[in-house]
This record gives structure tokens, C-alpha cells and sequence, in this order.
């Protein structure tokens, strides 16, 4: 009997916000990875962050000091700041869309609402996702200590493996 060749067809999401190192990261696998993603389109995924507390602060310069207030938050106002955060998203996506298009590469765009951290590690489940690539962002030590990076976040909880390219993996 002759052996058939099981053509197995991997997805690989890109995980794209407003930082450099995600692009870092598509342009990563756009150099490197080109032949596995010619078979199904790569996934570009963004969050739509939600807006972080029922408080905004706004502030007002005052000489070389700065004058903070808080303000209680509207419907409208949140209303408006979600809105704001789908512009953006979708944004971002035509940005990475038009660069795999100039490399000639087919892509599949998501955006979803909810943390970055959670609604990314969701999407790898909801789309069947076989590895995930973010950029890796040098976080300052203090940030390290007292909030988990995206990239941390997903090796731990993603269910699928995870790729974190960093800055001198793109230079190359």
C-alpha cells in the first residue's frame, strides 16, 4: 500500500495592537514562515479594549504643574471610547492586511471586544488557531513586577504553541 500524504493545513494567528513589536512580529512570519501560511490565510487579530474604570482622568496644565480630575463616566462617553477602540482596531488591521498584501499573502481579519490578554487566548480556541505569534515588548522592570505582559500571558494560556518574536529576531 502506498502512503498517502495527509496535507495538513496549520493556521497561525498574528496578534496586532499599536506597539512596533507586533508589526515586528508579522514581518517575522511574513520572511520566515511564508511557506506555511500559502495554504490557508493567516489570521491578524485585534482586540477592542474595554474602557478600564467607571473614572476617567482628564488633565489641565496649569503653568508646570498639572491640575487631575476625575469625571464620572456616560453611557456616551463609553459609548464613544468603545467606538473610538473599533476605529483604532480596524485600523491597525488594514495597516498588517496591507502589508501582507504586499507580500503577497491571503489573510483573515478578527477583531473582538474584551482584555487583549483573555480575548487573544479565546480567538486561539474559537478559530482553531495552530501557533500564535506576538511581538515581544521590553516592558520596564517595574511594569514586569506589577502586571504580566501579553506575551507571558499567552504562553501560559493559550492552547496552542505561541511564538513571542522580539526586536533582533526581525534585524536579521
Amino acid at each position: 500500500m502506498e502512503e498517502e500524504k495527509v496535507q495538513f493545513h496549520k493556521k497561525v494567528m498574528v496578534a496586532i495592537d499599536e506597539r512596533d513589536c507586533s508589526y515586528d512580529a508579522l514581518i517575522w512570519v511574513l520572511r520566515y514562515l511564508k511557506e506555511s501560511i500559502t495554504k490557508s490565510p493567516l489570521v491578524l487579530f485585534a482586540a477592542q479594549p474595554l474602557p478600564k474604570s467607571k473614572y476617567i482622568t482628564f488633565a489641565a496644565q496649569l503653568g508646570f504643574s498639572r491640575m487631575y480630575c476625575p469625571v464620572s463616566t456616560t453611557s456616551d462617553l463609553i459609548n464613544s471610547v468603545k467606538e473610538k477602540n473599533k476605529k483604532v482596531s480596524l485600523g491597525l488591521l488594514e495597516k498588517a492586511k496591507a502589508i501582507c498584501a504586499s507580500h503577497g499573502v491571503k489573510v483573515e481579519t478578527v477583531t473582538e471586544v474584551g482584555d487583549p490578554k483573555e480575548v487573544i487566548c479565546n480567538a486561539v480556541e474559537n478559530y482553531k488557531i495552530n501557533l500564535l505569534v506576538v511581538g515581544d515588548q521590553a516592558d520596564g522592570v517595574l511594569q514586569r513586577v506589577f502586571e504580566e505582559s501579553l506575551s507571558s500571558y499567552c504562553l501560559k494560556n493559550a492552547k496552542c504553541p505561541v511564538l513571542v518574536v522580539n526586536k533582533t529576531g526581525v534585524q536579521q
